[in-house]
This record gives structure tokens, sequence and C-alpha cells, in this order.
């Protein structure tokens, strides 16, 4: 089974990969793992799991054991999202109401190829940094006065470009 990995590190930043292994069938949430059983270029690395979901989208609550499915009854945490604020003239200060708990559809703690996503989160780091493992993912963001140059770039409506086209085409 190919799962998708996410590699959370501590400055905030996620690092995506694909991998087909079996070495995590089995394993359970809040395990540790060596960061060589995900990739070799990862040696030194401890990553803990913190998460899953499975190929239909229900995540894995460690309180429920197993390998199947599950109804639980939840109050906010994993699976579940703040009430949304109403608009009018009552406010709300608060959008999770108290004592409400709802039964939802969860995966059980343990991992299977039924799991198709993995979040791992690193505990200790290794001898090369994430940057260099992953070179690609490992982007600097722009400078803002780039990000405004662009912003107006697309403004241009698509006549206004074809013209400036056509124009620069009659003047060669």
């Amino acid at each position: 089974m190919v799962f998708k990995i996410n590699i959370a590190s501590k400055d905030g930043k996620t690092y995506k990969l694909e991998l087909e292994s079996e070495s995590f069938d089995g394993k359970k949430l809040h395990e540790k793992i060596p960061g060589n059983e995900v990739l070799p270029d990862l040696k030194g690395y401890e990553f803990e799991i913190s998460g899953a979901s499975d190929s239909s989208g229900f995540p894995l609550v460690e309180n429920a054991e197993g390998v199947g499915y599950s109804k639980q009854l939840l109050s906010y945490e994993k699976g579940m999202h703040k009430r949304p604020k109403h608009e009018g003239k009552r406010k709300r200060s608060d959008n999770k109401p108290k004592g409400l708990r709802l039964r939802k559809t969860v995966r059980g703690n343990t991992i299977s190829n039924h799991v198709a996503q993995i979040n791992l989160k690193i505990i200790n780091e290794g001898e090369k940094k994430l940057e260099q493992v992953f070179p690609d993912q490992a982007k600097k963001k722009e400078p803002k006065e780039n990000r405004k140059v662009k912003r107006a770039n697309k403004k241009n409506t698509p006549k206004e470009v074809q013209e400036e086209i056509k124009s620069e085409e009659n003047e060669e």
C-alpha cells in the first residue's frame, strides 16, 4: 500500500513524501519510529506517529483499539469541527458549545493497509537537514515586493494582455 507521509518539522514546515512500505503495518498512534525505516537518508532521525487517516478520510483515534471502524461519542477533538459563527444580532462568544458531543465514525489506532495518510512529528533530528533530503520542497518565500508585482500582473484582463502582445508584434 502506498502511504502519503507528512513530516512536520519544529519550525512549522511540512515535508510530503509518498512511500510504499510495509514497515508501518501494525504500528500504533504515538509510537516512535527510527528515521531509516522511512528513508535511508533520514538516518539519526526519530519520528512519532501523531495521526493518520484512511482512504475515506476517517481519522485514526487512539482510544479505539484495532484496525476497524467504530462509532465513538466525541467531544471536540480529532474528527470534530467547531460550529460556524452565525451572522445576526446575537453574538456568540464561544463557537464550541459546552457539553456538546457527537457520535462519529472513526478507525482504530493501528495502521493497516486501509490507511492512506500518516502524519509524523520529529522527536530527534539526524545528521542531514530536511532541506537537504527534500530539496524540491525547501523553497524560501519570495519577498513581498515580488508578490505584489505578480498580483499586479494578474490584475490585467485577458483583453489587455492580448492588446499588449499585438502591439509588441507590430513593433517588430
